[in-house]
């Protein structure tokens, strides 16, 4: 039994690097019954072309699906497009909740004199403890620092289309991913990238190149769970009059009584993720959300867990033998 980490999915296959060499396998079938989500990054056993296990994860994000990584690089552009605020938050506190140490980079620097966006970037978010930089992929701006954060690491790239993600990559690697321009219409970038891949830079240092984030909504969580992901707002909720105050129209707030301490790009994004919030929390308000296992650990296997649906049938299967068997043998 071979170990490696699938640094590629296509269709049905998954591509697994190991020391060595590279293989393409197949799920077994037990893996496909069991409806384990397998993610780029995962760590498996594998024989003969047909990955067996999926080994546990120390982590992963959902959109998109990677697993098993060390940091997210929020990429940003100062210009083409312009710098998007409630976007950039949008991502830090994604990396937050999935408890992700994240960087924040600003490529692009080149196209920009704008000396304000710096300055409310470094004012905004250095005290918040993030490592800062600034990058540009064109005139080389920044790549040497941008090469040590990515050392020995296994890094997601995390922005929106048309920041210069892919450029980055090239820039500091010898492979050529496809780029595009930022199209003069929207004044937005189109995806180049159409899957999740981990990209070797060398022997200790991997970025994984994604399809970009544009799809993301906190539409999974709770309105009281978004103000954890923001420090500098939930650090007032004890001073709060109600515990279950989300600091937006409730009365003796101490968030709003302090938003002058606080960025308002920062309270905007805030707002308006616990809005996306609330419409999840009334989605599923009459629903139920609990889903059954698809599988079961005995003695310290994964094994198919069968459905309460499937079991209730096989016993009631099963009853109808016995009784058509009694039948048969009172008749005869």
């Amino acid at each position: 039994m071979q170990k490696g980490q699938i640094f590629k999915i296509h269709s049905d296959f998954y591509y697994v690097e190991t020391e060595h060499n590279s293989f393409e396998c197949k799920l077994r079938e037990v893996l496909k019954k069991q409806k384990q989500k397998v993610l780029v990054g995962d760590f498996v056993e594998f024989e003969d072309g047909a990955i067996s296990k999926i080994l546990p994860r120390k982590n992963f994000i959902t959109r998109p699906s990677v697993s098993n990584i060390d940091q997210i690089i929020i990429i940003s552009s100062v210009k083409e497009p312009d710098l998007n605020f409630t976007q950039l938050n949008r991502y830090i506190a994604f990396a937050k909740f999935h408890k992700i140490p994240s960087v924040l980079c600003f490529n692009k620097n080149d196209l920009s004199d704008d000396d304000k966006t710096i300055e409310k970037v470094f004012s905004v978010y250095e005290p918040l403890g993030f490592d800062i930089l600034f990058t540009s992929a064109i005139e080389g701006y920044g790549l040497d620092e941008f090469k040590k954060i990515l050392s020995g690491k296994t890094s997601v790239l995390c922005g929106g289309s048309g920041v210069g993600k892919s450029s980055l990559i090239n820039a500091v690697s010898e492979i050529n991913l496809r780029t595009k321009e930022v199209s003069e219409k929207t004044g937005r970038g189109t995806h180049t990238t159409r899957h999740c891949e981990i990209v070797k830079l060398d022997d200790i240092s991997r970025i994984v190149d994604t399809p970009g984030f544009s799809n993301l909504k906190f539409d999974f969580l709770m309105p009281n769970e978004i103000a954890p992901l923001f420090p500098e707002i939930h650090g007032y909720k004890k001073d709060c009059k109600f515990p279950d105050c989300l600091h937006i129209q409730e009365t003796d707030c101490a968030v709003k009584a302090n938003l002058g301490k606080i960025d308002e790009t920062r309270y905007e994004s805030y707002v308006s993720f616990v809005e996306e919030a609330k419409e999840y929390k009334e989605k599923v308000k009459y629903q139920g959300v609990k889903k059954e296992s698809s599988q079961k650990q005995t003695h310290k296997k994964t094994a198919v867990k069968i459905s309460s649906r499937k079991r209730e049938s096989a016993r009631n299967t099963k009853k109808q033998n016995i009784y058509r068997d009694i039948d048969d043998a009172e008749f005869n």
